[in-house]
């Protein structure tokens, strides 16, 4: 039933003047609620709602107007935001919240369209076709790491001063979780809140913060307790009470600013604690099904993007007078990254599917994750020898893809945590199994 009125919504916006004007869609209408097709999807035609495995009409519409959004909003733009070190957030949050794309899943009472995750993967396919990667990273902390808690949690006063205005894209938000001694080990962070009357007093500091340097707010995940076992919340912080040590030089993701950030005797009300005190690092756990999945769908548009460049630039490049792309050793290659590209692809729909049903999908999540920023790397470092001189320069997409990739397998839990959630649910590892945990 829910869906069912998602899908109304989503109509109703495509119809609206919030959306992009859409053309008409190639092959049959499937409903939400119709069961999914088992029939091949043809490599030679076009994918429609018909023949895709979890996508159907309402998906497609949605892509098709953020794919319009980008090529009129966002691209033209990219290489002077890469240039400057940082892309406009508030300006093109505004734009993307206005047409919907900041709360494709969140609640309808407080902007969102109300619709499934299988949406939110739609949304971060195109966002893919971004021409870098720290832009969709931004927008991917805003929409899937910063707001999922705030969103099922949260007070209603919290979800109205936060969650409201990021969905509509007049607030832009960043993730505090991360600290130098504390990456992918998220329950080693030292940041502590200390409880005084109504309100906290934060000491300690964030690393690698997406949007820091622009952000009007910050979701924190704060030690609440003393003792050998820490308690940790999750709580909701303007960020005209934090210092801003530094933005962070970066290997990429040039065009989203990255800042270390400092709290000094910070005052946040403790009515702005998300849900439960002290269940801060559960609700993070949680959400980082849908963040690692988020990140394996975008990634995969721009391989797609990158093989199809490769392709088209090796096809017009002549070395020993003929094109690169007809020496055996370079259309073999990437036939065979189109292929595990194709893979990935598969597993990002299955773990999908089963996660909208409501099922547990942390090893498909981890392992696609996993695969996803080895897969980038090959993508990247293949495709770019293809390119010579040229993919050498910061003229071509492979060449910037080559360095945004690299953080695939370190943010959101790098490879060995994966590795080690993957032996977990195994129960390959010494010591109790997944299912004694």
């Amino acid at each position: 039933m829910a869906l069912r009125e998602g899908a109304l919504r989503l109509n109703v916006l495509v119809r609206s003047r919030h959306f992009y004007k859409l053309t008409s869609l190639g092959g049959g209408v499937r409903s939400l609620t119709e069961k999914v097709s088992s029939k091949q999807v043809k490599s030679s035609a076009p994918e429609t709602a018909a023949d895709h495995l979890i996508y159907t009409q309402e998906h497609f519409a949605l892509k098709e107007s953020l794919r319009k959004l980008i090529d009129q909003e966002i691209n033209p733009y990219v290489d002077q935001w890469e240039a400057e070190g940082k892309f406009p957030a508030h300006k093109i949050f505004k734009i993307l919240g206005n047409a919907g794309f900041l709360g494709v899943n969140k609640p309808v009472e407080y902007g969102g369209l109300g619709l499934d995750f299988s949406f939110s993967v739609a949304v971060a396919e195109e966002l893919g076709n971004i021409r870098c990667g720290g832009i969709p990273m931004a927008i991917g902390v805003q929409t899937d790491m910063t707001t999922p808690a705030l969103a099922r949690f949260g007070s209603d006063e919290l979800k109205r001063e936060f969650l409201l205005p990021s969905i509509s894209g007049d607030k832009v938000a960043c993730l505090g979780v991360s600290e130098v001694g504390a990456g992918s080990d998220v329950s080693s962070i030292k940041t502590k809140a200390v409880r005084k009357g109504d309100e906290y007093v934060i000491n300690g500091g964030k690393m690698w913060t997406t949007s820091g340097t622009q952000a009007d707010w910050m979701c924190l995940l704060a030690n609440t307790s003393d003792g050998h076992f820490l308690q940790k919340s999750t709580i909701c912080d303007s960020f005209p009470r934090v210092h801003i040590a530094r933005k962070i030089d970066k290997l990429g993701m040039w065009s989203s600013d990255t800042a270390e950030v400092f709290f000094d005797d910070v005052h946040v009300p403790c009515k702005n604690v998300i849900g439960q005190e002290g269940m801060g690092f559960t609700y993070q756990m949680l959400q980082f099904q849908e963040e690692r999945l988020w990140a394996v769908a975008n990634i995969l548009t721009t391989m797609d993007n990158v093989i199809q460049e490769t392709i088209q630039y090796t096809r017009q490049r002549k070395i020993f007078k003929q094109p690169v792309l007809h020496h055996q050793a370079v259309h073999f290659r990437l036939a065979e990254l189109q292929t595990e590209v194709e893979l990935l692809r598969s597993l990002l729909y299955r773990a999908t599917a089963l996660y909208i049903k409501g099922n547990d999908v942390t090893k498909l999540a981890s392992m696609a994750k996993l695969k996803g920023g080895r897969l980038a790397r090959e993508v990247g470092d293949s495709c770019l020898q293809y390119w010579g001189g040229m993919g050498y320069t910061s003229d071509v997409l492979v060449s910037r893809f080559y360095r945004d990739s690299r953080l695939m397998s370190i943010g959101a839990g790098a490879d060995e945590v994966m590795l080690g959630i993957i032996c977990k649910y195994m129960d390959t590892l010494p010591g109790k199994s997944c299912n004694e945990r």
